[in-house]
């Protein structure tokens, strides 16, 4: 063990801020609940807090780390989280079409 659980847990004790409480993020967010994580982040709390609320699901196993201890679930909740739009490439003009030689 690193004895570091004390100095962890104080970064929660003195934070006067309501750490879970709803923020109204306006950019789009997926959840993924793992059941073996921390905060089991309920599906109306997850709409409440995030209005563009694009992808919700809950996973069958996994927990804190889990793109290390449910590589395949992870990874296929990044896919389903990302919208084919955000994969999408711009293509940025040419130097020359900017007037940059």
């Amino acid at each position: 063990m690193t004895n570091t659980a004390l100095s962890g847990a104080r970064l929660y004790w003195e934070n006067k801020f309501a750490y879970f409480s709803v923020k109204g993020v306006s950019v789009p967010v997926a959840v993924s609940a793992f059941p073996d994580e921390l905060y089991q982040c309920p599906r109306n709390w997850a709409e409440s807090a995030y209005p563009k609320l694009i992808h919700y699901n809950k996973l069958p196993k996994g927990g804190h780390f889990a793109a290390w201890e449910q590589p395949k679930l992870f990874s296929e909740e990044v896919r389903a989280g990302v919208p084919v739009s955000a994969l999408v490439r711009v293509e940025r003009p040419s130097h020359r079409a900017r007037g940059i030689d």
